[in-house]
Order: C-alpha cells, then structure tokens, then sequence
C-alpha cells in the first residue's frame, strides 16, 4: 500500500472557487485510488437547483466518470460536514470514505442533526473522518458570511 495522500487541498481549491462565484464556498472531490474521479463545487445559486451541493454534483460525476451508480472502493473529500440529503446520497452511492472538513451544527447530517448514518434504516454508512483541515474550512464559511453581511 502506497503512502497515504490528503485531498482536502483539492477540495479547498473547489471551495475557493465556488466562493469567487458567489456561492457558499464548499468543495469536493471524489477520489479511488489515489486518482481524482470528480470534483465540484456548489452551484445552487448558478444553477437554481438547490440539490447542486458539491457532494452532490461530485457524485454525479463521479458516478458517470465510473457508468456506475456505485462508488465503493471512492473517498469523498469535502470541506464541510455533509446535510442529510448529502449523506443519503453518500449512502446511496455507497462511498466507501467520507474526510470532512468542518463540522455544521446547525444543518450537518453526519455528527450533528439527524446523524443520518447512525440511524437505524441506514443501508450503508461510510468510514468517516471529521476534522481534516477543520481550521481552513470554517475560517472560508466565516469569511465569505461575514463580506456578506458587511
């Protein structure tokens, strides 16, 4: 086995510039084997689709990257802890690894809220790290919320 390799920078990068067009700056990237499938971004705004979160728009592409709807043996890098609709799909998809960045009391789905894997009628849970680069994530999330506010 090859030395382990982070990618939440890559997730940062799609976060940054989800920022720059005005969305909430959350990125991901889907990776198997050391490879990047997919990354993204959100996109509600842009789009007007609020299902377009990164996690979502990841797995998409992800999925057609691979002509499949599963994504077992694939780590989802994201900066932010995922709602319960992207934990459903991280679910659905089956994704063997979830990294998040910061952590979202207030509409998390994975360590806060509905804790969507740890409910009995989840079919599948991933192995789930929390906290890579957790300082880096939030400190985007407060920025872009307080220029806002400014």
């Amino acid at each position: 086995m090859g030395e382990f390799r982070g990618f939440m920078q890559d997730a940062l990068e799609e976060a940054r510039a989800a920022a720059s067009r005005g969305e909430v700056p959350v990125g991901a990237v889907i990776v198997r084997d050391g490879k990047v499938l997919a990354r993204a971004g959100n996109r509600m705004r842009e789009l007007t689709d609020p299902t377009a979160h990164a996690e979502m728009l990841a797995i998409r592409a992800a999925c057609a990257a691979l002509g499949s709807g599963r994504l077992t043996g694939c780590d989802l890098w994201v900066t932010l802890e995922p709602c319960p609709a992207c934990a459903g799909a991280i679910a659905a998809a089956r994704l063997s690894r979830l990294y998040y960045g910061a952590p979202d009391p207030k509409s998390g789905g994975v360590h806060h809220g509905p804790r969507v894997f740890d409910h009995p009628q989840a079919h599948w849970s991933p192995e789930i790290y929390g906290g890579i680069g957790e300082e880096t994530s939030a400190r985007l999330l407060r920025d872009f919320f307080a220029a806002r506010r400014g």
